[in-house]
Order: structure tokens, then C-alpha cells, then sequence
């Protein structure tokens, strides 16, 4: 059964989401079939998606399909879903592709992804103990930062991710990220150095890899977080 606490705070999170896509001028939601049959299963039982209805990222990603909902499709070469273990306890999140990312449609593997990877090993871990995704899933040309628009379209597909693979920690890089998972519009300067919740699951926002390589003295302080996560992490023996 679904506490009073948590069912305000799905109202809270519903009621953001809401408040987004009117300020980005959504006026209407478009819910497919696919959609459809997903709260259709979830909404049996005993206020719980069962075993039979939970959605897997399969799931997820078929429903995704070729996607032409906001204008990223128009410039991108490949759709970065997501890589990494499905059962993770540990998710980074992004903003969005970079070009190398959208040339291999997998998530952190130009210059900010070999540096993600080496934070990954620092705290102990290996790329394939984790789960990495972004908020948008296509490439924002030249790299700018997603828009209202594109952020209120895809994000509902990484909350599904999220949903899907129940990690214990999620760590956002960067603060289109934070500022999305926890609907604030704090920099992810004032976010960082502390854990904040999304939905019960301990976040830990922290700068991108991509704002590191212009501003190699940050390093420190990202390396404080990462000391943070690493304390209370449940590494297995």
C-alpha cells in the first residue's frame, strides 16, 4: 500500500511535470496504446505493479521505437537509450548525447565518458556494475543544453528506466540532470556535496565529466562526492 507521504510526493512530482510542460507550451499528451496497457497492468492487483506488469527496459525501449516526438530526431544519427547492468544499484545520469555518443548510440564514451569511467573505477566499481543514461536521448545539436520542450517529452522515458531498474543511489552529472529528477532549479553547485531523494532512491548530484575537462580544479570536489557515495555504497564481499 502506497504511504500518504509518497502518494504526496507523486502528486508533488506530477504536479512539476504538469507545470513544465505548460511553461514549454505542451498543451495536450499524446497516450499510445503501448502506454496505455502499461498503467492499464499497473493499476491491477494491489496498488503495485505485479511481477506480469512491471515494464523492463526492453519494454521501455521498444515503445521508444524510432522516435519523432521533439525536433532532437530531425539532426540526430542514433537514439542513446541507455548501456549498463539492468539491475544496477548504481545509475549515472546525463544531460544528453554528445557527438561521439550519437555516432555510437551508447551513453559517456568520447573524452567525458573515458573520464566518467575512471571515476567509476575510483570508486570501485566496474562500467559494467552500473547503468548510464540521459535525459533526452537524442544529441541537442552542437551540444547545447536540452530544451523545456525536449526535456518535458523524454524525460518521462528515463523516469521509466529508473522505475524499471530500482537502483539504490542514482548519481546525476551536471545540473540538467539534477534539476530534472528533483524538479528544482538549484545549480548543481548548491546540489552538490549531500544526498537528496527521487521517489525513496538516495541521489547524489554532482558535476558532468564534460564541465571537468574544461575545469580540472572541480576535480577535488567531485572526488569528495564519490567519497561520499563510497561510504555508504553496499559493496558486495
Amino acid at each position: 500500500m502506497v504511504k500518504r507521504h509518497e502518494f504526496i510526493a507523486i502528486l508533488d512530482e506530477l504536479a512539476g511535470t504538469l507545470r513544465r510542460m505548460a511553461e514549454a507550451g505542451i498543451t495536450g499528451v499524446d497516450c499510445s496504446p503501448e502506454s496505455l496497457n502499461t498503467l492499464d497492468a499497473w493499476g491491477r492487483g494491489r496498488g503495485e505493479p505485479s511481477a506480469a506488469g512491471m515494464e523492463t527496459l526492453e519494454d521501455i525501449r521498444a515503445h521508444l521505437g524510432d522516435c519523432q516526438r521533439c525536433k532532437l530526431c530531425r539532426s540526430r544519427t542514433n537514439i542513446v537509450f541507455g548501456a549498463g547492468n539492468p539491475q544496477a544499484r548504481l545509475m549515472f545520469i546525463g544531460e544528453g548525447p554528445g557527438q561521439e555518443e550519437d555516432r555510437a548510440g551508447e551513453p559517456f564514451v568520447g573524452a567525458a565518458g573515458q573520464l566518467l569511467n575512471r571515476i567509476i573505477d575510483a570508486i570501485k566499481l566496474r562500467r559494467s556494475d552500473v547503468y548510464i543514461a540521459n535525459v533526452v536521448k537524442c544529441r541537442p545539436p552542437a551540444n547545447r543544453l536540452p530544451e523545456p520542450e525536449e526535456i518535458a517529452t523524454c524525460s518521462p522515458f528515463l523516469r521509466r528506466q529508473i522505475a524499471a531498474i530500482r537502483p539504490l543511489f542514482i548519481c546525476t552529472l551536471g545540473s540538467c540532470a539534477a534539476q530534472t529528477l528533483l524538479n528544482t532549479s538549484e545549480p548543481v553547485s548548491r546540489l552538490r556535496g549531500r544526498f537528496l531523494d527521487y521517489q525513496g532512491i538516495r541521489v547524489l548530484p554532482t558535476f558532468h565529466p564534460a564541465y571537468l575537462l574544461r575545469n580540472p580544479e572541480k576535480k577535488r570536489e567531485v572526488w569528495e562526492d564519490m567519497k561520499l557515495l563510497m561510504k555508504e555504497f553496499p559493496y558486495e564481499d
